[in-house]
């Protein structure tokens, strides 16, 4: 069975991807490619591909990996119908009760209004 996948080249920390139909069986870097059919930089989002190839390899079987498939169908190319995209995972928190959103709200306790104490005046003693 044949794959399309993307086959990583470029340098450290500059990747750049060619588009590939090879066996499936087969590591991706292994060499035994058997069309190129396209090429994509992550850093500039640029797309070369030849649809028309990935057309035919399509029609034919070939199965694109779930980010050729995300890639091929933002481009405009059209899956066929017997491809099922991988469906999305449910992201959970692992200890959700920690959250600081799941935290009991503390409500500030309501202090009576403090009376200001009325200091007396020293009753005025008359002056001799």
């Amino acid at each position: 069975m044949l794959a399309i996948r993307m086959q990583r080249n470029g340098r450290a920390h500059l990747p750049m991807y060619r588009i590939v139909v090879q066996e499936s069986q087969r590591h991706p870097l292994s060499g035994r490619v058997v069309a190129e059919v396209g090429n994509y930089n992550p850093e500039t989002k640029k797309l070369v591909l030849d649809k028309e190839k990935v057309e035919f390899y399509l029609k034919n079987g070939a199965q694109p990996s779930s980010r050729v498939a995300f890639i091929l169908k933002k481009d405009g190319v059209k899956l066929p119908d017997w491809y099922k995209a991988a469906p999305a995972k449910a992201v959970k928190a692992k200890h959700a009760d920690k959250l600081r959103k799941n935290q009991p709200k503390e409500e500030p306790a309501e202090e009576a209004p403090a009376e200001a104490p009325v200091e007396e005046a020293p009753a005025e003693t008359p002056a001799e």
